[in-house]
């Protein structure tokens, strides 16, 4: 069980690098235990600050907080994050728009 008054919350912070490639953004979510969103986020933007110092990257003014629906301690399957986007996008559109530009640095896999 999470102590009195704590629970944990997921916050997402955003970074812009400059890579040789040209600009790049990243979006990196890290895990706090907080008595609320207001501690969760303040927490999560001075590591976020050290973070970005300690790699030459720009901290975006930008925060976002998800307090997690687990009475104890995060496990396989929890979810961890959600963020609800009104769009009038059809499905494939939107993941174009939003997560699969083209530009993104991330692992695939194989046959996909």
């Amino acid at each position: 069980m999470a102590p009195a008054g704590k629970s944990w919350f997921a916050v997402r912070c955003v970074f812009r690098w400059e890579a040789s490639e040209g600009p790049c953004y990243e979006e990196r979510l890290t895990l706090w235990r907080a008595a609320s969103t207001e501690e969760a986020i303040g927490r999560a933007e001075v590591e976020a600050g050290r973070y970005a110092c300690e790699n030459g990257f720009r901290q975006l003014e930008f925060a976002q907080s998800y307090r997690l629906a687990t009475d104890g301690r995060p496990g396989d399957g929890d979810e961890v994050f959600s963020l609800l986007r009104g769009s009038e996008l059809d499905g494939e559109a939107y993941l174009d728009r939003y997560f699969d530009t083209g530009h993104e640095h991330q692992t695939t896999i194989p046959g996909e």
